[in-house]
């Protein structure tokens, strides 16, 4: 590949570090093999012989080496001993930030508004912990899915004309992840902030009365048991498939002269239309996309832990973000004025939360499973 090799030379000699560049690319930790023709390397001012052999390489140890970086890819030179010590001095600084948020003499706080029919709260991204049973006090059972709230802050706050015209918008982020896998321009928006780096970032529609100062930890305690919530996630990937694994599909008789249709859809379309119609039910990509279910029951918190407890299923695999916010559905919407407004402070006047908060029909793990009257 002499193409590449004049075109290394060139940027090379244009950058003024040709030895430096090919001393790292070609240094003892690479892997260089020789071949016993010899060559010549012309030069873009002359010919000029660089040696009798001609040396190959891989081209991304020279393009390395020209920005002066060995053919390490770590640019720290970390040894295996150090890895460890770097994470946990991360880990350190991360929940020194966080810390240094909850300290109140740092700046005043914004002012708090009561709450006011047609108000809407800011949601948590929260973390897919699993599922699990649960029973009421008339013996019935039922499955609960558990999120947990990790490192959920206030990130930004959008006024209603910046946004759309119509609504506020506060960003949130959650679950705080490594800064060596941050873009520079991501990490100084977190460093001016004081905040670690998040894993995902979502937007909340707000009411002007439910706004929150940037870096505002957010708990569990935001929600309450008794009351109703969406959660929306990216479902599950299943591939492509079939109208009857993709729709419910009854599919074709299995006999009767049926020949290599028993899964097929059957007709598209009428004849007199001559089209099929956009939106027909086909086989296609199933599952990959943002799905919300909504109005599922709060049935308990872990205010220790941060666990919310939600009915039934919710989409998305395990470990995965969601995002939960009060319901939207009409039933529900007049819930809202018995929540903490706009979120729920832990230095605030409040009286402390036990560490377990339970919906007044679930069967407590610590009451007795009989009573005698």
């Amino acid at each position: 590949m002499p193409g590449w090799r004049l075109l290394t030379q060139v940027g090379a000699q244009v950058l003024g570090r040709v030895g430096d560049g090919l001393g790292a690319a070609l240094g003892p930790g690479n892997r260089v093999t020789t071949n016993s023709l010899n060559v010549s390397l012309i030069r873009r001012n002359g010919e000029e012989k660089v040696g009798d052999k001609k040396k190959r390489t891989h081209i991304w140890l020279f393009v390395r080496g020209l920005h002066g970086k060995s053919g390490t890819w770590w640019d720290e030179h970390l040894s295996e001993e150090n890895v460890p010590f770097i994470k946990q001095l991360v880990s350190d600084e991360d929940k020194a930030q966080l810390a240094s948020k909850l300290c109140p003499l740092k700046d005043e706080p914004w002012p708090i508004h009561p709450w006011e029919p047609g108000s809407f709260r800011v949601g948590l991204i929260a973390l897919k912990l699993g599922m699990m049973p649960l029973w009421t006090k008339d013996g019935q059972k039922h499955v609960v899915t558990l999120l947990q709230v990790q490192d959920c802050h206030v990130l930004k706050y959008t006024s209603k004309e910046n946004h759309n015209g119509k609504m506020a918008a506060l960003s949130v982020g959650g679950k705080t992840v490594s800064r060596f896998r941050k873009a520079t321009s991501i990490l100084e928006f977190y460093r001016e902030l004081g905040l670690p780096p998040k894993q995902t970032v979502k937007i909340f529609n707000i009411t002007d009365n439910a706004a929150i100062k940037p870096g505002t930890p957010l708990y569990a305690a935001h929600f309450r048991p008794g009351q109703y919530v969406d959660v929306t996630a990216k479902t599950i990937g299943k591939g492509f498939q079939g109208v009857m694994k993709r729709w419910g599909f009854k599919g074709q008789p299995a006999t009767h002269g049926q020949t290599k249709t028993h899964r097929r859809p059957g007709a598209i379309a009428t004849g007199d239309i001559g089209r099929v119609w956009p939106g027909t039910k086909m086989p296609g990509k199933m599952g990959n996309i943002y799905r919300t279910s909504y109005g599922l029951k709060v049935w308990r918190i872990n205010t220790k832990h941060n666990i919310i407890y939600v009915n039934g299923s919710v989409p998305g695999h395990k470990n995965c973000l969601v995002k939960v916010r009060d319901s939207k559905l009409p039933a529900y919407k007049d819930l809202g004025k018995n929540l903490p407004f706009p979120t729920y402070f832990p230095d605030g006047d409040e009286e402390e939360l036990p560490e377990d908060l339970y919906d007044e029909n679930v069967c407590q793990p610590s009451a007795p499973s009989i009573t005698f009257a």
